[in-house]
């Protein structure tokens, strides 16, 4: 039985796709059944690394997701519309959806898994988080029995990159971005890598599937590395700490506070991305380059972790067609029906009620820069606001900035962030502090 695909955008990964749909010899026998139907490009005139009839290319999308002999719809375009207009399309036309649209999937995810829910077809997002890394259908299927505390991950490559060469060479950030854009690891316009959104759509994504229920994605305090000084890197380096940017989900308890208690039934998350100090034993502190990595602890299991790239066409490429076999095996199985009504989005569906906890309530370790004068009894005055906080120094360390200011270095034990914050306030105000120059989370 031969299954139509309909590719919707050729550029790096589209590329990647059409290159193994084309290519089938030394694949899985199914492959052979997978039939590329129609391609969407923008540029008809374009040359492509990878040559297609031109009876199949049109620079109309919507011709793609509306072809009868198209079975599953493949959404490599990117952006949030038109993609996610003709997802939506697609799964009214009866036909499944493969996507690596992280943006779409963390915003609009929950209306896309009932569309297609009501339909009775399939929606399969392995590649919209981790490139490569198959971690969607482990957190729906293969961890399904573990209750889930906390999923942590590098889960963008650029920044992995920029960080990594920080921490080798003393680099600062402006200069290894710069060559970044260069060898092609950084785009252009940066900004949704180093300011972190491309790490909060797929936190959001994972976070929805492993705690059973949509997360808001604007709501997630989400901060990037383009203000990160080469100086933190270097004084974490030197106190036994790697820096990375860090996507967290996370469980918490009820907070203390009772004007801040949840409504019954009402889980609790947090729900964060930003640089964060690692001690260099743990698991995720060796992952270095473009690499990604997905931390999961979860209840019996232990710690799983998944490793391997992150971005790119091969690795991206790979997770889409590996969803399309996924579709395509069901459909021999299942006589050509594709769905057969189950939920596809997110497996078990919306299963309980989520909410991101106030950021005020949330507990963690701390790492502090403080710029001041160099002078006797600042460190004392400084841990003095700390004590009157109830925050709880782990260490606390000087550094000659000049000759006439001093660079003071304060990593926390794990305290309330209201705590923290208030002593912060109280440390800014002192007349021998210049400036809280850095404030960086640890774990």
């Amino acid at each position: 039985m031969t299954i139509g695909i309909g590719l919707l955008g050729m550029g790096t990964v589209g590329a990647g796709v059409a290159g193994i749909l084309t290519t089938p010899a030394g694949r899985h026998p199914l492959v052979a059944a997978l039939q590329l139907r129609r391609v969407a490009v923008r540029d008809l005139t374009r040359p492509r690394a990878v040559p297609l009839p031109v009876e199949i290319l049109t620079s109309d999308p919507n011709a793609v997701v509306d072809d009868p002999d198209i079975d599953i719809v493949v959404e490599v375009m990117g952006g949030l519309e038109p993609a996610r207009s003709l997802i939506l399309r697609a799964i009214a036309a009866g036909k499944s959806v493969v996507t690596a649209n992280k943006a779409v999937i963390a915003r609009y995810g929950e209306e896309i898994g009932a569309a297609a829910a009501a339909r009775g077809v399939y929606v399969l997002i392995e590649a919209a988080v981790g490139g490569g890394i198959p971690i969607i259908e482990p957190l729906k299927q293969s961890l399904g029995g573990n209750r889930i505390q906390r999923v942590s991950g590098i889960i963008n490559g650029t920044t992995n990159y920029i960080l990594s060469r920080m921490a080798a060479e003393g680099a600062d950030y402006a200069e290894v971005l710069a060559e970044a854009q260069k060898l092609g690891y950084a785009e252009a316009d940066p900004a949704a890598d180093v300011e972190g959104g491309d790490a909060a759509d797929k936190i959001a994504i994972l976070a929805g599937l492993a705690y059973g229920g949509p997360v808001p994605r604007e709501a997630i305090p989400t901060e990037g590395i383009d203000r990160l000084d080469a100086r933190d890197v270097s004084y974490a380096a030197q106190l036994g700490f790697v820096v990375k940017l860090l996507a967290v989900a996370q469980l918490v308890d009820a907070p203390a506070v009772p004007a801040k208690q949840p409504p019954s039934g009402l889980q609790l998350l947090d729900v964060r991305v930003h640089p964060t100090l690692l001690p260099r034993s743990h698991p995720l502190a060796g992952v270095n380059g473009v690499n990604n990595a997905i931390l999961v602890e979860a209840d019996p299991v232990g710690e799983v972790m998944f490793f391997g790239p992150g971005a790119g066409a091969g690795p991206t490429a790979s997770a889409v067609v590996a969803d399309i076999l996924n579709i395509a095996g069901i459909r021999q199985a299942t006589g050509g029906h594709p769905g057969g009504g189950v939920d596809p989005l997110l497996a078990a569906g919306s299963w309980r009620q989520c909410a991101l906890v106030d950021g005020a309530c949330t507990t963690h370790r701390n790492y502090v820069r403080l710029r001041t004068t160099d002078q006797a009894g600042v460190i004392g005055k400084i841990g003095t606001c700390f004590g009157q906080a109830g925050v709880s120094i782990q260490s606390i360390v000087q550094f000659e900035a000049d000759s006439e200011a001093a660079e003071i270095v304060v990593i926390t034990h794990e305290v309330l962030e209201a705590d923290f914050r208030r002593a912060l306030n109280a440390i800014a105000v002192l007349p021998e502090v210049a400036s809280v120059a850095a404030c960086l989370r640890t774990l």
